[in-house]
């Protein structure tokens, strides 16, 4: 009898992960229910998967092989629960998109009005993650596709740049540096500053700290958001400098409030299309295509000026 696939998944995560307590945070468990399927598996297999000790895990060889083939049986595993789905519901097919919270909604309206002739009858599911969760959905097969932005590195990914674009620097009307076209890090330095919460995607939080130590602009205090709407109060309030990406300048660019691009090309933000390098789905590549024809003849949009005014040149 084969082993349940619960136990499968807790292998592959744990594999990626390399940590059993960040295992278990990753598949809402606790870090003995970790411990024990793993210890489960191993028995009904008859070879080590692991070696752990108190300080490290690491794969077997025999572990290497097992969760690379885990992985496809998982992925078949998600196609037939998709397959009897998409049969259900009288849909010739389902495709699972998965997209950031603040990715340019002018690329997932793009991607939405796209029709596949041999397809009629597809139908979208459209989820929404933080890039770095996209990404782990997408090697997992809970996601065909993702529109993911400064998505980490996975060898097993195909990823296709569908746009770039600076963050945005939110600020009151009245502030001096509402008078500059863009503006840099150093501006930026003995300012407050409102940034989203570092969870949200670790490697840019990172990115933009890196460089404003490099650049030994300090901030006078950090305020952390969720959302771009909750850094109204530390702007207005404060006289705060809130870090936004172009979908955030687009909603909190109101009220008094005015954005401009950071000119900074080290933390250009760019976006990208991402799916299993092995994907074979004739749904998903057909998809791919549509969706970079359609954006070559858009080209690539220019940097916005919220409420900039000439005069004040």
């Amino acid at each position: 009898m084969l082993p349940e696939i619960r136990l499968f998944e807790t292998a592959v995560v744990l594999a990626e992960e390399l940590h059993f307590s960040r295992a278990a945070e990753r598949m809402h468990i606790d870090q003995s229910t970790v411990s024990t399927r793993v210890n489960d598996l191993e028995d009904q297999l008859g070879y080590p998967l692991f070696m752990r000790n108190h300080k490290t895990v690491d794969l077997t060889e025999g572990g290497r092989k097992f969760v690379e083939e885990a992985r496809v049986a998982l992925l078949h595993a998600e196609r037939a629960v998709q397959a009897g789905r998409a049969a259900s519901q009288n849909a010739e097919v389902i495709l699972n998109i998965g997209r950031s919270p603040y990715s340019d909604p002018f690329l997932v309206t793009t991607l939405l009005s796209i029709k596949l002739p041999l397809f009629p009858q597809l139908k979208i599911e459209l989820s929404q993650q933080f890039s770095c969760d996209l990404i782990r959905e997408v090697l997992a097969g809970g996601l065909d596709l993702a529109i993911a932005t400064e998505p980490p590195e996975a060898k097993r990914l195909t990823m296709v740049q569908v746009s770039e674009s600076p963050f945005y620097i939110a600020m009151s009307e009245e502030d001096d540096l509402a008078y500059e076209r863009a503006v840099t890090i150093d501006a930026l330095a003995g300012r407050p500053w409102v940034i989203f919460e570092r969870k949200m995607h670790p490697p840019v939080y990172d990115a933009v700290m890196q460089l404003a130590k490099e650049r030994k602009a300090t901030p006078a205090n950090i305020h952390h958001i969720v959302v771009p709407e909750d850094a109204y109060p530390f702007i207005v309030n404060n006289g705060g400098l809130a870090f936004v990406v172009k979908s955030g300048a687009i909603r909190i660019a109101r009220d008094g409030i005015t954005v401009r691009p950071l000119a900074e090309d080290s933390l250009i933000l760019k976006t990208y299309l991402a799916s299993r390098a092995e994907e074979k789905s004739k749904v998903v590549s057909e998809m791919v295509r549509a969706f970079m024809r359609k954006l070559s003849t858009f080209g690539q949009p220019k940097p916005f000026q919220f409420g900039f005014q000439p005069e004040h040149l």
